[in-house]
């Protein structure tokens, strides 16, 4: 069942269709299954793994890792706040900016579906916008303020807010994960680092405005 839903899923970014989660439960029982599927759906859509998106739930894990889909392809749920960083072919983060994931489902219940389906749709993974790269330099992250603009809401102002408090605290495990049968990590990845803050619904348009203190500020 694995092969079927990589190719349902493939049809799914071709023509903007959705699955129902509770024909495909038995497709996906562990998160090797998952990652397969991940893998196969990106082979087939001739995507580069220049980019990625990994998080944590905390500094010592559970980690979870996906290529970025390199162009939207389903209709947003939302956008999530995030650091990227550039890599070179260490693994290890030469570059940082700004950055915007965009969030989509290739799931009729969207967010809903149960976790390991979310994670073999690339979880829930619909684009990434990057702002300006600058060299990657040390921040006091868990106080760092940043400012979300969207259309009709108001602004979104905190300070820290992710889940491992140095945004290159996921690189380890990316790596380790990126390398896994014998793959290497071309100089100049991308690997947005997880969201600051949570998902952010849409009331309108796909536009708005990201500021780190530190980094800039980044119009999308």
């Amino acid at each position: 069942m694995t092969q079927a839903l990589i190719e349902a899923l493939v049809a799914c970014h071709r023509d903007r269709s959705r699955l129902k989660a509770a024909d495909w439960t038995d497709a996906v029982r562990s998160e090797a299954d998952a990652y397969a599927v991940q893998d196969g759906v990106a082979t087939a859509l001739g995507w580069r793994l220049e980019r990625w998106k990994s998080g944590g739930a905390s500094p010592q894990g559970p980690f979870s890792h996906s290529p970025v889909n390199p162009a939207a392809s389903a209709a947003l749920l939302g956008v999530e706040a995030e650091v990227a960083l550039r890599v070179n072919a260490a693994g290890a983060a030469d570059a940082v900016c700004i950055a915007v994931e965009l969030v989509a489902s290739r799931w009729q219940e969207g967010l809903e579906a149960p976790a390991l389906l979310r994670m073999a749709d690339h979880q829930s993974n619909a684009g990434l916008l990057l702002g300006d790269w600058q060299p990657f330099k040390a921040l006091d992250w868990g106080r760092i303020e940043w400012r979300l603009s969207l259309p009709g809401q108001p602004d979104i102002v905190r300070r820290g807010g992710h889940s491992l408090a140095d945004p290159a605290g996921v690189l380890p495990a990316w790596l380790k994960h990126a390398t896994r049968n014998g793959r290497s990590v071309p100089a100049g990845t991308v690997v947005t680092t997880g969201a600051w803050g949570g998902l952010h619904p849409l009331q309108g348009e796909a536009h708005g405005r990201l500021s780190f203190e530190g980094l800039g500020e980044f119009s999308f």
